[in-house]
């Protein structure tokens, strides 16, 4: 039986990849083993903390997903795990080549992450759910303050505040991929949501993170809170259609007044899952129960709240690294 773990785009992700690699272990599957791809596997921790890594191309030239799909072949994959949003579509768009070889990419079905990628389009999907979320306006109808980022962009990049016309420009008017939204006041603080869907779509935990500070996109310091955050996502989100795996909400959360507004969804793990996984969510063993060995699972909370995450700089060491 195939048993082997493809976690693609490793970069940084040392804790996810040890995640799965406790969990085959915890789970009887101690001859299993846990791959990484990048484009520089010897300039990346994960890809050295990995059971074996791979050299692969970057997602958008051409034979990629060829390279990933012999790959799986020749190593005897069975999982395919995703890690960053620009690999999400096309993906999706092969998961059956993929299944049909008895392998699974983890991955949820394309319409939703269509829906996810186009930040116009997660609106309707908040709207769907019955999630408030930022107002989007007219480009050429600004009201200031508002908020300006690319309808498909991920970790922060290109989005601003733009406090008054004065701080508008031309090139952010006519980028043909910048939205103005709303500016959801400082008031809010960001929170961070892990969810796991079965593979019938169905929620079997939700953990809500409270993001304390960030660098460069991803969570620096965090805590677990099992709040009106948590009550007010699980009666709305029970059911996701085309949910698989992890999928990560984020929501702008006024604690005082209980105010909320759908910020995004990544239908991905998230940069700061490590600490929903220290809480007791082990994702990574579910997706081992459920894809390989056939197992059904409850919905859970038994994860603990007010855990807090501070992380820091580590490092990983290779020996006779040549340019």
């Amino acid at each position: 039986m195939k048993t082997n773990i493809l976690l693609l785009s490793a970069g940084r992700r040392v804790e996810l990849l040890k995640a799965f690699q406790r969990d085959l272990k915890v789970l009887g599957l101690s001859d299993a083993r846990v791959f990484a791809t990048d484009m520089h596997p010897a300039l990346s921790p994960a890809c050295l903390v990995a059971d074996q890594a791979f050299t692969v191309p970057r997602v958008t030239a051409s034979g990629y997903i060829d390279i990933i799909f012999n790959l799986c072949i020749e190593q005897q994959v069975r999982i395919v795990v995703p890690t960053i949003d620009t690999e999400l579509l096309l993906l999706s768009a092969h998961k059956l080549r993929f299944a049909e070889q008895g392998i699974t990419i983890l991955i949820s079905d394309q319409q939703l992450i269509e829906q996810c990628r186009d930040k116009r389009e997660t609106g309707k999907l908040f709207d769907s759910l019955n999630i408030d979320n930022p107002k989007i306006l007219d480009k050429n109808n600004l009201v200031f303050p508002c908020f300006c980022k690319p309808y498909d962009g991920s970790c922060s990049i290109g989005a601003v505040a733009l406090n008054s016309p004065e701080d508008l420009t031309l090139e952010q008017l006519n980028a043909p991929k910048n939205m103005f939204m709303e500016l959801v006041p400082k008031s809010f603080y960001e929170y961070t949501i892990d969810a796991y869907y079965s593979n019938h779509g169905v929620l079997k935990c939700l953990v809500p993170r409270k993001r304390i500070e960030v660098r460069a996109g991803e969570v620096s310091k965090g805590v677990t809170r099992k709040n009106f955050v948590y009550d007010y996502l699980k009666e709305r989100v029970i059911k996701l259609d085309g949910a698989r795996g992890c999928i990560t909400f984020q929501l702008f959360v006024e604690e005082q007044t209980q105010s909320i507004k759908g910020l995004e969804v990544n239908p991905r793990f998230g940069g700061g899952f490590p600490l929903a996984d220290a809480a007791g969510a082990h994702f990574t063993k579910w997706v081992i129960q459920e894809y390989i060995l056939n197992q059904e699972l409850s919905f859970t909370e038994s994860w603990e709240t007010d855990l807090l995450m501070l992380r820091y700089d580590a490092k990983v060491l290779s020996r006779n690294y040549v340019e």
